[in-house]
């Protein structure tokens, strides 16, 4: 009775939620896997590992130094040699993790959220299941199983918004029985089936995506798009811009090294991009996200669905937080471009106001990962598992992994979740309040 009674006094909503987990118990507990295990994706090798940085070193010399944003897309998506382009980067043996990664509850948290969500629109088909930057498929994978289980798959699809050729491939490995690369007679340039019997397709962009009825997932991917950086100097922001670091030495031993700089005068995206009023000494502004915001909030009030946005990022008070990671340590980002992960702070305050600024668009949150994922059950589904595992070390291993996504010296207060949907559903939301956004609107 104890652990009913706190849910006497939640809304129909959470209720329902509630159910939901209850049914899901008997999706995984036979077979728990707490603890994430791989196949083995071999890496293709690269056999100049400063390509990237010769690149932008004959880019420099030619055009003269570049911005941040032209650097961070040299380093990420360089068709030969970039980082997202050819290895795996996830997991204990790369530079870093994400919450998928780390336990299957994550997903099946997500999954039962945008189950409810799509009841309350009146469970409308057919359903289109969209990622964006996907990683490994992990978190796909699990909010298929949890579909599945709910059996909510009829005239459903998954659409993969991916441009690493690298990481296409994992996905298509760990979600179908089948796929293949297409021809040039459409905007998928991969199809497949998944192993519940529904199509997956990849795409380059999301305005590629076919139209329909949207659950849209981006998770840590924002903070990989491009940023421009900017320093107030005497009052006016300067851009800051990557140029060679002749006085190094390093380059004597086939190394190559280069340095910030600060613009000489205004550039066209100071001028564009920083926000009126502006205070703070160093600001740094992603013009993708904005682009995809916009085209987040056209599908979603076109087509009907609902957004989920989750990464770590502030509220329009970041500094300097571009950065690089590589074995899950900080490195210096100018020091051996291409070798490892490149990444800023996502400005939710500048999600917040591009998607509040559409008027058939309403914005919830964005509110931390902890109170997320506790809001929406994740401390029952983590007791209905700790009561299946009679293993010490496999129940330690579940309570570290419950913990990691929650504590706040982990990921519970730096991660952060923004829920997008179409305003006509303010109504329903005022009887049924939106799980997990209910406590702190933005």
């Amino acid at each position: 009775m104890n652990y009913f009674y706190p849910f006497l006094i939640m809304s129909i909503s959470k209720l329902k939620m509630f159910k939901q987990l209850l049914r899901l118990s008997k999706l995984t507990s036979k077979n728990l896997k707490q603890s994430r295990n791989y196949y083995t994706v071999k890496r293709k090798a690269i056999n100049d590992e400063q390509y990237v940085a010769k690149q932008i070193k004959q880019k420099i010399q030619a055009k003269g130094p570049i911005t941040v944003a032209e650097y961070m897309k040299e380093v990420l998506v360089n068709p030969m040699a970039g980082y997202y382009m050819h290895k795996d980067m996830l997991g204990e043996s790369g530079d870093f993790i994400t919450s998928p990664e780390i336990t299957q509850m994550f997903g099946e948290m997500i999954a039962v959220w945008l189950i409810n969500e799509w009841q309350k629109a009146g469970s409308p088909r057919p359903i289109h299941i969209i990622e964006l930057g996907p990683g490994r498929g992990t978190l796909s994978n699990d909010i298929l199983n949890v579909f599945n289980h709910f059996k909510v798959l009829h005239k459903a699809s998954l659409h993969l918004v991916e441009v690493s050729p690298f990481l296409s491939s994992a996905q298509a490995r760990r979600l179908c029985i089948q796929s293949s690369l297409t021809s040039n007679d459409g905007p998928a340039y991969r199809r497949g089936t998944s192993h519940h019997g529904i199509p997956v397709f990849w795409y380059n962009t999301l305005e590629e995506v076919p139209s329909g009825y949207s659950l849209l997932i981006a998770h840590e991917f924002f903070d990989a798009l491009p940023v421009h950086k900017f320093h107030q100097v005497h009052g006016s922001f300067k851009e800051v811009l990557i140029d060679i670091d002749t006085k190094d030495e390093s380059e004597k031993r086939g190394e190559y090294k280069f340095r910030y700089v600060l613009s000489r005068h205004e550039t066209p995206m100071s001028k564009t991009l920083i926000r009126k009023g502006e205070t703070r000494d160093h600001v740094e502004v992603a013009p993708d996200s904005i682009l995809i915001s916009q085209q987040i909030a056209e599908r979603i009030k076109k087509l009907g669905g609902v957004a989920l946005i989750c990464d770590y990022g502030h509220y329009g008070n970041g500094t300097d937080t571009f950065r690089a990671f590589k074995e899950h340590k900080q490195v210096d980002p100018l020091v051996m471009p291409g070798t490892a992960d490149l990444t800023a702070d996502v400005d939710f305050k500048l999600l917040c106001s591009t998607f509040d600024s559409d008027k058939d668009i309403l914005c919830m949150g964005p509110v931390t990962q902890r109170e997320f994922l506790l809001e929406t059950g994740l401390q029952y589904r983590f007791e209905m598992l700790k009561n299946t595992i009679k293993d010490g070390k496999r129940l330690k291993n579940l309570t570290d992994c419950y913990n990691y996504l929650i504590d706040n010296d982990k990921m519970g207060e730096r991660f952060k979740f923004l829920a997008v949907f179409p305003a006509v559903m303010k109504k329903i939301f005022e009887r049924c309040p939106v799980v997990g956004f209910q406590t702190a609107p933005h």
